[in-house]
């Protein structure tokens, strides 16, 4: 029988007045905190109908509330029902200041602890304890006893990513992360962070759409052997070959039993992605935790020379198919016949065409008129909402190659644009000049130059509710941590990093727009004769930008410049390869604008 969301939230309900609890939280992430889960970890969608990838809800038994990001408020009141949840920004009324105002002392507030990290449980049990409640750890999910058709786990085979591809031997990385837990006083590391586990070992997997990564933990010894747990059957004689005398393999089961045998000794975990239940399980059997950051996060984002020039080589490939999509788009859209879905599935198959595409990096987000105006927007049917004349069109995509991940974002008009439309996008787009200009000193943070990106919108008294970059994989997730462009990231730019720069404006109800490309850092020589070692960006991302939409008028020569000369970089490395109407196009599509 299939149920009614709200079916489902009294069926929640219920098993929680059996088990005595007054509430239960509901992650939308899995137990390796993924932003794309397999089905069978899609509770909180299951449970409520949001789809977006990230958000909380909290059941209470008369009341419950649904968390949410910049990226999906608009999205969540389409999905769920206001009647049932109440809506709350993640950020600016998150789930732990919710649950200090509305649970009641005495009250026992119940999780998964597999399902929660570290720093989240702390959250919440601080919360819960400022009012005189519990939170209590929960060994069985009570969203799995109540899903009575829950999809089962997927246990698809991983594969190599050889090192011609990674720049480095797994061999030399274990080294080195065995000279970096030493670093950090530790003896072992827990491995929860998916791609982690992947970058080590050079792995990939396929359990989850879009990212490639292996969902696995595991435990780095600074002597002996590392462990990694799959399951068997996910572990075929290739990779069993390829860890030979670095790794052994041990079933998922055993990862509690692993952990009680560190007893007294120091093991490092990252309570931003290590699950509650490894922490709890080391404090049991006395082990000395430290906790500290994910040994593979800063190496893994620090591309190497070889994973650099695959991004290079990925993002021209990528952008001929981009290219000639927008070629296509611009041929058939002004004839009033295309839908959301029309171009998403063309756009696919020009990056199919490549015949090195492995995957898409995310769900293409194709956003007609009004859509574009809701940042993630999700189609609500294969087809989705016509592409009409005079109105913008968004697309938001990406591809994964073994040489690396894609990301990148257009705005178009269909024929004529408004003078509102022009205004807007040109701030964007000054916004984006200003991040792939800039030259920035050791040291500066991406929250250090959010503010360069927004400052033309400021201006005019406008903004955009998510943040300006985000760090991407090689070959592995398209939202790679640890550092990001926006206003409350301290992690220092580094070169070897590749970070989104997307700038975007939202008007709801009418329209959207975001400009994005992906940039590389790279290390500079003193500018000007200065004495401060200076970094700056490469852009990585070639494909035209709508010269339709650009006021030229509030250009400055200086960004004239770099849009011109960022256009002739895109017709000599990719408008080179294109053939007939698409070549002219492209010769036009890239002509001065100076």
């Amino acid at each position: 029988m299939i149920l009614l969301h709200n079916q489902k939230l009294a069926a929640l309900r219920g098993l929680m007045r059996k088990e005595k609890l007054n509430g239960w939280i509901v992650p939308r992430q899995d137990e390796f905190q993924g932003e794309y889960v397999a089905p069978y970890a899609e509770r909180l969608r299951w449970l409520t109908g949001f789809s977006g990838s990230w958000g909380t809800a909290v059941i209470l038994q008369i009341k419950a509330a649904i968390f949410v990001d910049g990226r999906y408020t608009t999205q969540v009141k389409k999905q769920v029902t206001g009647k049932d949840y109440q809506f709350h920004h993640l950020v600016k009324s998150p789930p732990a200041e919710w649950i200090k105002a509305n649970v009641k002392r005495g009250h026992r507030l119940g999780y998964d602890p597999m399902l929660l990290t570290i720093s989240d449980a702390a959250r919440y049990r601080e919360a819960c304890e400022a009012v005189g409640a519990t939170l209590v750890s929960q060994k069985n999910n009570l969203i799995d006893q109540v899903w009575a058709d829950q999809p089962k786990r997927s246990s698809l085979p991983l594969f190599v990513q050889p090192d011609k591809f990674a720049g480095r031997s797994a061999k030399a990385k274990l080294a080195d992360m065995a000279k970096a837990m030493t670093a950090q006083g530790s003896d072992h590391a827990v491995l929860a962070e998916p791609s982690s586990v992947a970058w080590v070992f050079n792995l990939r997997g396929r359990d989850v759409a879009f990212t490639p990564v292996v969902l696995a933990f595991a435990i780095l010894h600074s002597k002996g052997k590392a462990e990694l747990f799959a399951m068997n059957d996910a572990v075929p004689a290739e990779v069993r070959k390829a860890l030979l005398g670095l790794a052994v393999v041990r079933n998922p089961v055993d990862l509690a039993k692993s952990l009680k045998k560190l007893s007294n000794k120091r093991v490092l975990v990252d309570a931003n992605s290590t699950p509650d239940f490894i922490y709890q399980t080391l404090k049991s059997a006395k082990a000395e935790v430290l906790i500290g950051r994910d040994p593979c996060t800063l190496p893994k984002a620090q591309k190497n020379s070889v994973e650099q020039q695959g991004a290079r080589d990925a993002q021209r490939r990528d952008g001929l198919a981009l290219s000639n999509f927008l070629h296509w788009f611009s041929v058939e859209a002004p004839h009033g016949e295309l839908t959301e879905g029309h171009a998403a599935a063309k756009l696919f198959a020009f990056r199919k065409d490549t015949g090195l595409l492995q995957d898409l990096s995310f769900e293409t987000i194709p956003a007609a008129g009004p859509n574009a105006a809701i940042p993630h927007y999700h189609k609500p049917n294969a087809q989705g909402r016509a592409i009409k004349l005079n109105e913008i069109f968004l697309i938001d995509s990406g591809g994964q190659y073994r040489d690396g991940t894609t990301d990148v974002t257009r705005t178009m008009i269909v024929r004529e644009a408004s003078a509102e439309m022009k205004d807007r996008f040109t701030r964007v787009l000054k916004g984006m000049i200003a991040l792939s200009r800039l030259h920035f000193p050791e040291g500066t943070t991406g929250g250090h130059i959010d503010a360069l990106a927004r400052a033309n919108l400021w201006a005019a008294g406008l903004d955009f509710d998510h943040g300006t970059g985000h760090g991407v994989g090689s070959y592995l997730s398209v939202h790679e941590g640890p550092a990001r462009i926006s206003a409350a990231s301290q992690v220092p730019l580094r070169p070897g990093m590749i970070l989104s720069n997307e700038p975007g404006y939202y008007k709801p109800g009418h329209y959207g727009i975001r400009i994005e490309n992906l940039l590389l850092v790279k290390e500079l020589a003193a500018v000007g004769g200065g004495d401060r070692k200076m970094m700056s960006f490469e852009t990585l991302t070639l494909a035209p930008i709508d010269r339709q939409l650009i006021d030229t008028s509030l250009l400055t020569p200086e960004e004239l410049q770099w849009l011109d000369a960022y256009h002739l970089r895109v017709q000599e490395e990719v408008g080179s390869q294109m053939t007939g109407a698409a070549k002219i196009w492209m010769q036009q599509a890239c002509s001065s604008l100076g």
